[in-house]
């Protein structure tokens, strides 16, 4: 039985990471932790949903006195924390998956462009593997601090990286077309996020300048063997959950919709959780909503000698609580799909 802590499990990627687990057939959650002001509290008293189901108390932000209880520590917590609270937790043994952006991005100037924020362990970012299993499944296995996709880049690159790895577009002009539930947002209130504001709208935000852009271009460019600059613009759309990421690019090389779509189904072969839907079916966000798939289909636009992708997640699950505990059970030797393989939610 792996014995497992939570950081920052009120929030929703917290919360979304308890939920799997209490139904995961090898896993005992042994404490959560969250702000100083829960100290304390029963987190079904925080999270009335759990009452009955998980009625732990909430520890302190202080989880020095417990590490040493657990065999895995997710970290599901503001960028800056967790890179501060991941060297005591590899000092001792255990393994972190950090959901924060903290070990995502190689390098430190870059980080501290996007993110204002100067790095607390830097020795550990080279240590820290990149956790999207379907690219870098083999990384993963032997790993003690998972850095944890970003919800918009896991859609992004899931749905780019074939093309880039077969060399079938000019690497230059992929363009991302983004669109994100509200709960991408977070738990905390902001003045977008306000019903009023979010209701019946539909607005582009953090235009050439969202810090998903740099991690999205940093992994494709791995892919590629190449430096990748992605045009990324992502918009809030009036919905509780999911991703929908429309990708276009110009090929390269002359390519039919078909034998793209039978590329598509061999660069995934093996990856449980990444569909790649029949001619003509096109994904929707319902149809991954509460589980841990990527839904994929791809198109040949003929007509101006590009390629349209198009890729949705649950921003939730996929693109983050998941994705966390498909890492998990990656580094601890299950079945990926171990309390994953669950139904979306629908309708």
């Amino acid at each position: 039985m792996i014995k497992v802590g939570i950081v920052g499990a009120v929030g929703y990627a917290g919360i979304g990471i308890l939920q799997i687990l209490k139904r995961h057939p090898e896993v005992q959650i042994v404490w959560v932790s969250s702000e100083e002001a829960h100290s304390g509290k029963k987190i079904s008293d925080l999270r009335p949903s759990l009452k009955g189901l998980c009625d732990l108390p909430c520890h302190s932000p202080d989880i020095s006195g417990i590490i040493s209880q657990v065999d895995v520590i997710f970290l599901a917590v503001p960028n800056g924390i967790a890179m501060k609270l991941s060297p005591a937790i590899l000092e001792k043994g255990k393994k972190a998956i950090d959901i924060s952006a903290d070990y995502r991005i190689k390098d430190l100037v870059e980080y501290k462009k996007w993110y204002n924020i100067e790095h607390a362990s830097p020795a550990l970012v080279e240590k820290a593997v990149y956790g999207l299993p379907e690219l870098f499944r083999e990384r993963i296995k032997g790993a003690t601090l998972i850095a944890n996709p970003g919800c918009y880049p896991t859609a992004s690159i899931l749905g780019t990286a074939p093309l880039l790895k077969n060399k079938l577009v000019d690497p230059r002009s992929i363009v991302i077309d983004a669109k994100s539930g509200v709960s991408g947002a977070g738990a905390a209130l902001t003045e977008i996020t306000h019903f009023p504001e979010c209701n019946e709208n539909l607005r582009a935000y953090a235009v050439a300048g969202h810090r998903h852009n740099p991690e999205i271009d940093q992994i494709l460019g791995e892919v590629a063997s190449q430096k990748i600059t992605t045009t990324f613009t992502p918009h809030l759309i009036p919905m509780n959950r999911g991703i929908h990421s429309t990708i276009y690019a110009t090929l390269a090389t002359k390519i039919s919709t078909d034998d793209l779509n039978a590329m598509y189904r061999d660069f995934y072969k093996g990856a449980f959780f990444v569909r790649v839907l029949e001619k003509g079916r096109f994904p929707a966000t319902k149809y991954v909503s509460g589980s841990n798939f990527c839904d994929i289909n791809v198109v040949v636009d003929e007509r101006s000698s590009r390629v349209i992708v198009m890729s949705v997640i649950d921003n939730l699950i996929k693109g983050a609580a998941g994705q966390a505990v498909q890492n998990m059970n990656i580094i601890s030797g299950l079945d990926e799909k171990t309390g994953l393989d669950g139904c979306p939610v629908y309708p």
